[in-house]
């Protein structure tokens, strides 16, 4: 295992423990620990933002370039991510099972689009 892979295994492992239980402490009522959640989440994102700008760096590779390509396949991946669990949950929590299907369905269908997005068809 190369060194900048093993840099970036550990740093993503760290980022990805920070956001889940950030995410944990601010979604359980239980808890009551809504604001120390939403730190502790945002500190596993910024992590997480390291990691992949450290692994480019140790690589040697170029920086990420903000282009409109770039930008766009990003927001197609949010609003994909954010339509299908929106879906799941009007499916599971509010027993809207046929809105929750269709919603759900748009957004596997948008994050079914990154494929051509970011690839292309050849």
């Amino acid at each position: 295992m190369k060194k900048s892979n093993f840099v970036a295994l550990i740093l993503g492992t760290i980022g990805v423990a920070f956001l889940a239980l950030g995410m944990c402490m601010g979604l359980l009522p239980e808890w009551g620990m809504f604001r120390q959640g939403v730190v502790c989440g945002v500190i596993g994102l910024v992590i997480l933002l390291l990691t992949v700008l450290i692994w480019r760096k140790m690589e040697g590779k170029a920086p990420i370039k903000l282009r409109a390509k770039t930008v766009g396949a990003a927001a197609v991946g949010v609003l994909g991510a954010l339509l299908l669990g929106v879906g799941m949950c009007l499916t599971m929590v509010f027993g809207k099972m046929v809105l929750g299907i269709v919603i759900g369905l748009v957004g596997i269908v948008a994050l079914l689009m990154l494929i051509p997005l970011t690839k292309g068809i050849h």
